[in-house]
């Protein structure tokens, strides 16, 4: 059979409903047979050999070995073929940039981690993620037309639809940025896809983590800002506009700090990494932490919130006082999503989780403290076990997934 090799048909191809069923199946089980597409997607097996047939027929899937026999001779697993396409997965945070360049299959063939300032402004920060991209293709020889689509997080609220911010509170300058054109002249064949850095790190465990067990559950991710990805049935849910889940913004004290946003006591204000490396600098310059003054100084006097972990974790009063504090503060309003969403799990993740488990135990303090008995009977809180791939590995799924989507902007 000869392989697709027009790009650009591909990449708009309009995949009919049983098709887009067995592209939708295989992503989500892996390497199938027919008969366990069939029993997956509710077709029939008739039905779904002319699938399969017709997609091995466009280059999409091919047969990858064989299956488990049931008496007769072993059935064909088929698979997507790795060479059909490659996508790039962007995980973009506020001060820190990760591009990852992945097959059609989902493998991660390359990803490489920078330091950036969002702040910047987006010229300047698309211009290093096409670089970075660019760079990766050709040291796997991929040409850029064979790129079908990027997957792009961003640290900020999103109009999912028209893939732009609005208002992003920590990334001025982005605001209704097109950021899709930005890629259209260097990967002229790939639809661009924008999501919520936390709804990205959702889609990431959902793909490959300890979400793939579970239908309805939390992604918290706790770094510069605090944001929340709901898993919905299986699936990411957005809300009507693309801000669902965006709990740093919910008050936690009304007598609290101004937050960046314009509004007091903001819990993004109060347990974010910004305000937890605050409150330790002012104790270290007040003189009443010496191991806080100590990183304080090392750090050519700023200080973050992943060595105020590290004095807790040397036994210092008043980062410990400052961990369970967040972390609680991050619980309590936790325990009201839960009492009204009933989730089976909540992952906790970004880089502010990473500053030890008294972080993680106050958060599941304030939340069972604070939540009914029924609606955290099953409820399990535990750490992202993706930790900082979950990002990457989710770009490239939001990708992957919307492949064969109208949606180029």
């Amino acid at each position: 059979m000869e392989h697709v090799t027009d790009y650009w048909v591909a990449a708009r191809r309009h995949l009919l409903p049983p098709q887009a069923r067995a592209v939708e199946s295989l992503r989500k089980h892996g390497p199938l047979t027919r008969t366990d597409l069939a029993d997956v997607t509710g077709y029939s097996r008739s039905t779904m050999t002319s699938v399969v047939n017709e997609l091995e027929e466009i280059g999409i899937v091919v047969e990858t070995g064989d299956g488990e026999s049931t008496g007769g001779r072993r059935p064909r697993v088929v698979n997507f073929r790795r060479d059909y396409g490659y996508v790039i997965g962007v995980d973009m945070g506020a001060t820190s940039l990760e591009v990852a360049l992945a097959d059609f299959s989902g493998a991660i063939l390359e990803r490489v981690l920078v330091p950036i300032d969002v702040r910047e402004g987006p010229d300047i920060t698309l211009a290093q993620v096409q670089r970075l991209a660019l760079d990766q293709i050709r040291q796997h020889e991929v040409r850029p037309e064979q790129v079908l689509a990027l997957g792009i997080g961003v640290p900020g609220p999103v109009e999912f639809a028209s893939g732009v911010l609005n208002a992003p509170p920590i990334m001025p300058g982005w605001n209704r940025h097109p950021i899709r054109p930005f890629f259209r002249e260097a990967f002229p064949n790939a639809l661009v896809i924008v999501d919520n850095d936390v709804n990205v790190m959702a889609l990431g465990e959902l793909t490959a983590g300890a979400g793939i067990s579970h239908d309805n559950w939390f992604f918290v991710k706790v770094g510069t800002g605090i944001g929340c990805g709901i898993v919905c049935g299986g699936q990411i849910y957005r809300g009507a506009n693309g801000s669902a889940g965006d709990i740093g913004h919910i008050c936690a004290d009304k007598n609290g700090p101004t937050c960046h946003c314009g509004n007091v006591g903001c819990l993004e204000a109060i347990a974010a990494g910004p305000p937890i490396a605050a409150r330790a600098a002012e104790a270290a310059r007040a003189g009443r932490s010496r191991i806080l003054a100590k990183y304080l100084e090392q750090g050519g006097g700023r200080l973050t919130a992943i060595e105020v972990g590290l004095a807790a974790e040397e036994g210092d009063k008043i980062a410990n006082e400052i961990v369970r504090e967040s972390g609680r503060a991050i619980g309590e309003v936790l325990a009201s999503l839960v009492n009204f969403y009933n989730p089976s799990l909540i992952l906790i993740g970004g880089g502010v989780s990473n500053i030890g488990l008294m972080f993680l135990s106050s958060i599941r303090s304030g939340i069972f403290s604070r939540s009914l008995p029924l609606a955290t009977r099953n409820l399990r809180i535990d750490a992202s076990p993706m930790r900082e791939d979950a990002g990457v590995v989710g770009a490239s799924a939001l990708a992957l997934t919307h492949v064969f989507a109208d949606v180029r902007g």
